[in-house]
């Protein structure tokens, strides 16, 4: 057995955790058993076959076919392979993710890409809140990998990011990069919420726009040509067109430095006005 296309036959009317359900897992199993496999759905545990059609299909791939906001844990802990999801997917899609590629097309709920460790995340809608940010209670969020969102993103994205890449081609909401200790968040919207950078200790917002509203916590350190810009666009480049159009915008910056309310080793890059 190779790849597996599973298409949604029966919506489930409660949440459907897919965790067991990874391409390096599935590789070796035969369609029977696939089938066989037990999801937990609220109180319940339904086997695959009682809510997907499943098909075989060449390379090693599982695709989700008519995904439903409902179907959490897509790619959770996922290592190796590609999940392709054509449709919109639950909360938590990506979770804890240490390599392999994740293709959701359509929207994806709370929490995508949380504690992700590594591979790629790729959303073409929108993302809920606390994208690539950390599980309730973790001290640590993303520390790891590239997140690729298309549409969107909610409030409190990349919250106690670590290490690793968020780019937003949309706008995003309140707090972006909250309590941030290291990494880079990209946002190319028009809008990036109230107070970004919020209790960060260090790592790169990059907005294509400058905050409404910035914290007073943040110093204005004027305007820059900062050379890794040209690395940085360059590293990205062939994975968003719109951040290749929009670098010739991005080579002066202008730079806040913060949080000083949490040390003030963050800074803030916005488009010089």
């Amino acid at each position: 057995m190779s790849g597996t296309i599973l298409t949604v036959t029966r919506p489930p009317r409660q949440r459907l955790d897919l965790s067991p359900l990874l391409p390096e897992r599935m590789a070796s199993l035969t369609l029977e058993a696939i089938g066989a496999i037990e999801l937990a759905c609220g109180n319940r545990r339904l086997r695959v076959d009682e809510v997907f059609e499943l098909a075989p299909r060449e390379g090693a791939a599982l695709v989700i076919r008519s995904g439903a906001a409902k179907l959490d844990h897509i790619g959770h802990e996922m290592s190796a392979g590609e999940i392709t999801v054509e449709g919109d997917a639950g909360a938590y899609a990506g979770l804890a993710m240490t390599g392999g590629r994740l293709t959701i097309r359509g929207h994806a709920g709370p929490l995508a890409g949380a504690a992700m460790q590594g591979g790629i995340l790729e959303i073409t809608g929108n993302a809920g809140d606390w994208l690539g940010g950390g599980l309730p209670g973790e001290r640590r969020g993303m520390t790891g990998g590239l997140i690729l969102l298309r549409g969107d993103a909610g409030q409190q994205a990349g919250d106690r990011q670590r290490r690793g890449i968020i780019l937003i081609e949309g706008n995003a909401g309140d707090f972006l990069g909250a309590r941030m200790v290291a990494g880079t968040m990209i946002v190319l919207g028009a809008e990036s919420g109230r107070y970004p950078g919020f209790a960060m200790k260090r790592g790169t917002l990059l907005l294509s726009r400058r905050p409404r509203q910035i914290l007073p916590t943040f110093a204005d350190a004027g305007r820059h040509e900062l050379g890794f810009m040209s690395l940085l666009t360059a590293y990205l480049a062939p994975h968003s067109a719109k951040l290749a159009a929009a670098a010739l915008s991005l080579t002066e910056l202008r730079r806040f430095t913060g949080d000083a309310a949490a040390g003030g080793k963050g800074e803030i890059l916005a488009a010089a006005d």
